[in-house]
């Protein structure tokens, strides 16, 4: 299964963002993965085929996760967003398989 993250671009502190995840395929848990400049890749988000989320607690209340099982496309609402929250997401299986190959995500940057 093909992933394509779209949907990053720049906002101003406090702005919103929808990050949107487009599969070829039929996919099961998924998740929202962030690298900020200079940092390792993080997991922010998960999402399972019967819609239980998970985050990372600096994403808490402020970052929604959903799919749409019909389209085969996972979202992710970023909401208040923060100079912090600035870097390259990217949409992958949760787990990720040893496999997988990381696309080329989608820019998020914050300003202040």
């Amino acid at each position: 299964v093909q992933l394509q993250a779209s949907g990053g671009g720049l906002v101003q502190a406090g702005g919103s963002l929808r990050l949107s995840c487009a599969a070829s395929g039929r996919i099961f848990s998924m998740g929202w993965y962030r690298q900020a400049p200079g940092k390792q890749r993080e997991l922010a988000a998960i999402i399972d085929i019967g819609r239980n989320t998970n985050y990372v607690d600096s994403v808490k209340g402020r970052f929604t996760i959903s799919r749409d099982n019909a389209k085969n496309t996972v979202y992710l609402q970023l909401n208040s967003l923060k100079p912090e929250d600035t870097g390259v997401y990217y949409c992958a299986p949760f787990p990720v398989p040893g496999s997988f190959v990381w696309g080329q995500g989608t820019q998020v940057t914050v300003s202040s």
